[in-house]
């Protein structure tokens, strides 16, 4: 662990115990000079925790992403980042895309040094940081490999790397499995969840899929509105979800079964 350590959670003090590493309080956002996308938002996640946002199509959580990543200013609200207002301010927090953009023209291992080259580290040396962590992230034997030799679930192994070497312990996911097929999308965000909290890394996942958003989360998120209808997009209600209580069965117990019920009923 002591490669993991050197390598991130450079940008922000730690959280107290249980407090939360990301928090958006009575938030709202939009875009440009038009209407308000989300409003009222209050969410929460402490470090080593996923919690997962769901909701329809065109409901707005991309761009509550944006907000939360500080790429885009609140209009309303705030977003700390342990307890100090990100305020706009992109680069605090990792943020991946649903696609994993890995350059077809560097390795694996070049592909996953990248953060660290950007922000003007030698490539030697970030080639010696990040290789330890090549096993750690499933992907020992594939450093000199390019993207194309890879399959799916393997690209966006490398994906999640580069991400995590971005150097911070707050993480945003938009949908990172959903272009995987359906026993790649178990498997690897099983992995995922053990990884992050092993890490400590705070994540926040998007996702269209409710029963992977109980699978995942500690909490899960609803949104409900139709801002194209001129309607902003809230919080419709907060499902907490207890995986520790069935173990490896969680996901054929009553327990999901009744979480994926409750998501499904603020979802409409």
């Amino acid at each position: 662990m002591g490669v993991e350590k050197d390598i991130a959670r450079g940008t922000a003090a730690a959280s107290a115990p249980g407090a939360p590493a990301l928090e958006a309080r009575d938030l709202a956002c939009g875009w440009d000079a038009g209407p308000d996308v989300v409003c009222g938002i209050n969410l929460r996640v402490e470090c080593g925790q996923t919690v997962c946002i769901v909701g329809k199509s065109g409901c707005g959580k991309t761009t509550l992403l944006h907000a939360l990543s500080g790429l885009t200013r609140p209009r309303t609200g705030q977003v700390l980042l342990h307890g100090e207002d990100l305020d706009g301010r992109p680069g605090r927090v990792s943020y991946m895309p649903q696609k994993d953009l890995l350059l077809p023209s560097r390795t694996i291992l070049d592909n996953a040094i990248l953060p660290l080259v950007l922000a003007g580290e030698k490539k030697g040396a970030a080639r010696a940081r990040a290789l330890p962590l090549m096993e750690r992230f499933g992907l020992s034997g594939c450093e000199d490999k390019w993207p194309g030799e890879l399959s799916g679930g393997m690209r966006q192994r490398a994906a999640f790397l580069r991400t995590y070497l971005m150097g911070n312990d707050v993480a945003l996911l938009d949908e990172p499995f959903s272009a995987l097929d359906a026993l790649t999308r178990v498997d690897l965000r099983r992995w995922y969840c053990q990884m992050a909290a092993e890490l400590g890394i705070a994540s926040v996942v998007i996702t269209h899929d409710v029963d992977e958003a109980v699978s995942m989360a500690s909490r899960v998120y609803v949104l409900a509105g139709d801002p194209r209808a001129g309607v902003p997009s809230t919080v419709a209600g907060e499902v907490s979800v207890d995986h520790a209580a069935e173990g490896d069965g969680f996901e054929l117990s009553g327990a999901f079964l009744a979480a994926k019920r409750e998501v499904l009923a603020l979802l409409g």
